[in-house]
């Protein structure tokens, strides 16, 4: 029983360091209006670029279509003018072939949209992770910023806050998404805006090296806590 409540008040606890955060990132930064894309189908690509990348060079390689992004010209190119386009992304030679196979993937669906919200949320995760090049951060993307289905994306600034903040230093993708679903509501524009905040706070505060002057969650962070107490 002692054991069961001790459990009990760790999940309580954690919960509301996830929501805390939440509050604390929305007073700071309001919705953000993200996945910064133009259609669907450049939310898929973005998320294929961005594996190990910043989100610059994305947007570099993004330009080089001049507008003419969509699956049907990425099907009509040939590999060596799509990695010409995508090379700014980096790792080009193989996330060309990646933005192949999940646009193969969409055109199951005749690159529509409303038929892909058709199906059930376990069966769609299911078949985009089968398709090669798409891990469940990837899938996670583009599942809810693509098609808007209520499932929270962790990437590597999500462990980077919740280590130093407290909420967990798991490395493991499933028990830190199952967190945060459990502790927010399961809400499309609470994850979104949620995910960007998240993005955008490590780039401009919580970053490798830190700089934690002016941070929203200054004041409730472990890390920098003990930042203060070693430097005092």
């Amino acid at each position: 029983m002692i054991k069961q409540d001790s459990t009990k008040k760790q999940e309580s606890t954690t919960n509301q360091h996830i929501q805390d955060i939440y509050q604390s990132l929305y007073n700071h930064y309001g919705d953000l209006h993200w996945w910064p894309a133009d259609s669907p189908y450049e939310v898929m690509v973005g998320a294929i670029l961005t594996q190990n990348t910043v989100w610059s060079n994305v947007e570099m390689a993004i330009s080089n279509f001049d507008g003419r992004l969509s699956p049907e010209y990425i099907l009509s190119i040939s590999q060596e003018q799509l990695i010409d386009l995508i090379r700014p992304a980096g790792f080009f030679n193989q996330k060309s072939r990646y933005l192949v196979n999940v646009t193969e993937w969409f055109k199951q669906y005749q690159f529509d949209v409303e038929q892909v919200k058709n199906i059930p949320f376990d069966s769609l995760r299911k078949e985009l992770l089968k398709v090669k090049g798409v891990g469940k951060e990837t899938a996670d993307s583009i599942l809810l910023y693509a098609f808007g289905y209520p499932t929270f994306v962790i990437d590597a600034y999500t462990y980077r806050v919740c280590e130093r903040y407290g909420v967990t230093d798991s490395k493991n993708y499933d028990s830190v998404k199952q967190l945060f679903e459990e502790a927010i509501e399961k809400d499309v524009d609470v994850y979104n805006a949620y995910h960007a905040m998240i993005v955008m706070n490590a780039k401009e505060f919580c970053r490798k090296k830190p700089k934690c002057d002016g941070c929203p969650l200054y004041t409730k962070c472990n890390y920098a806590s003990e930042m203060y107490l070693s430097e005092g």
